[in-house]
């Protein structure tokens, strides 16, 4: 039996899955820092906008091209058009280079979530040697990368409707309440207010270039795009759910955890720091440094580190799972190889990807390529080189080559296209521009 021929059950099952492969680590960590870094509200404004035009637009390209073939991102761009097949190979590597190293940050989530449930809270809230410490500690930092690895792989073997359908279907319901919990906990903290105006009022003095390039980069990178994923969620999609409207409501999802991941971060770093915008810091800094600190500022550290970590273990696990799910779609539609082996398969690729990304914080600290560590060079070479490249080329063949019709027919098999215009001026015009500002602004280090 071939796997492609698994599919989800209801609109709803898509829906969250799809929304889970976007909710990650990028909406709970990035997009808190760049929105203070770039104005606080003027930021939100400008990626609300793109959310609605830009976004929308690849997204639902992706699936829709995915359901129209119903196979991988390596079988689709093959069929689609001979010519770019290469495409689709270059589109896998997106996720074989970022699923190893998304799983040693997954680690680290999980040791920290350990950390606290163990009452051990106030030591991983000091001045960072815990956090560095534990990551140039080789055995226990490729211990919870395994374990890491290990759940999201437990749930890929149980197939797309047993096991990626249905443990979004309580995951994600899930994570949404904590947001909501923990956003509403942290408004009520003396100073946290003045971090809240920051945050949702636009100032329109701090409006900037690269304050939409910034947006641009972070709806790219948030709403799970050219990494071949929605190809494959869209190829488990049934023909009778629209697309249009499913897009719409993944983006929503999204986009509310990321604003509501700014709301319980920003004011909290605010009210500790007395106003501080750089206490936000980036990646690391932020997740496993700075926001304990706040925690314990908090009075209710260890109770609110526990509810904290679980949120980012879920974003973190709803992510990674798409992203196996991605390769184990490929090697199974390539190879004819049922699930279980090729799940093995990929695990064991993956682990040794991931040690190298152990190691380079630790035994290996010391190597560099392009003078990064190797995890921050594999964030690098995936993000800010491959995606805007795949996407962009993907345009090009949807805009020009291939015709918008064929994405067109495919979201009107149910109901009529209603941002049909939008559509159509967005990946012919705007979009090529947008990806091509992305990927030359990462290069020049404009972001």
């Amino acid at each position: 039996m071939q796997e492609k021929k698994s599919s989800f059950s209801s609109k709803l099952g898509f829906v969250l899955a799809a929304a889970g492969s976007a909710v990650g680590l990028g909406n709970l960590w990035r997009f808190p820092y760049l929105a203070a870094q770039y104005g606080g509200g003027i930021f939100l404004l400008v990626y609300l906008i793109l959310a609605v035009t830009f976004g929308f637009t690849l997204m639902v390209t992706e699936i829709a091209l995915g359901r129209k073939t119903g196979k991988s991102v390596v079988g689709a761009y093959r069929q689609l058009h001979p010519k770019f097949g290469l495409l689709g190979w270059v589109s896998a590597l997106v996720p074989l280079i970022i699923f190893p190293y998304y799983c040693v940050i997954g680690g680290w989530v999980l040791k920290y979530l350990m950390v606290y449930i163990t009452g051990q809270g106030p030591q991983a809230a000091d001045d960072g040697t815990y956090f560095s410490s534990f990551i140039g500690d080789l055995g226990p930092s490729a211990l919870f990368m395994f374990l890491f690895m290990g759940v999201t792989a437990a749930v890929v073997m149980l197939g797309v409707e047993k096991g990626i359908e249905k443990v979004s279907k309580i995951m994600m319901p899930i994570l949404l309440l904590i947001s909501v919990i923990i956003a509403g906990y942290v408004l009520t903290v003396d100073g946290a207010i003045d971090g809240l105006i920051y945050y949702i009022k636009p100032d329109f003095s701090k409006f900037s270039i690269k304050t939409v390039i910034a947006a641009m980069g972070q709806l790219f990178y948030s709403m799970s795009l050219a990494m071949g994923i929605l190809f494959t969620y869209g190829s488990y999609m049934r023909k009778e759910d629209g697309i249009e409207e499913s897009v719409r409501h993944i983006e929503l999802f999204d986009t509310g955890v990321a604003f509501l991941a700014g709301l319980m971060i920003i004011p909290a770093v605010f009210a500790f720091s007395g106003g501080d915008e750089s206490a936000l810091g980036t990646g690391p800094s932020l997740m496993f440094i700075t926001l304990p600190n706040v925690f314990e500022s908090m009075g209710q550290g260890r109770i609110i580190g526990i509810i904290f970590f679980i949120l980012v273990t879920l974003a973190a696990l709803t992510s990674s799972i798409s992203l196996m799910e991605t390769l184990v779609s490929v090697l199974c539609e390539r190879t004819k190889l049922k699930r279980i082996p090729a799940c093995l398969i990929v695990f064991a690729v993956s682990f040794g990807l991931a040690m190298l990304s152990v190691l380079g914080y630790s035994s290996w600290s010391e190597f560099t390529i392009m003078g990064k560590q190797i995890l921050d060079f594999f964030d690098f070479i995936s993000n800010n080189v491959i995606m805007p490249l795949v996407a962009l080329v993907t345009c090009i063949l949807v805009g020009y080559i291939l015709g918008t019709k064929t994405v067109e027919e495919e979201v009107e098999l149910t109901k009529p296209f209603k941002a049909k215009k939008l559509y159509r001026v967005v990946i012919r015009y705007i979009a090529p521009v947008i990806l091509l500002m992305i990927f030359v602004s990462s290069l020049l280090g404009v972001v």
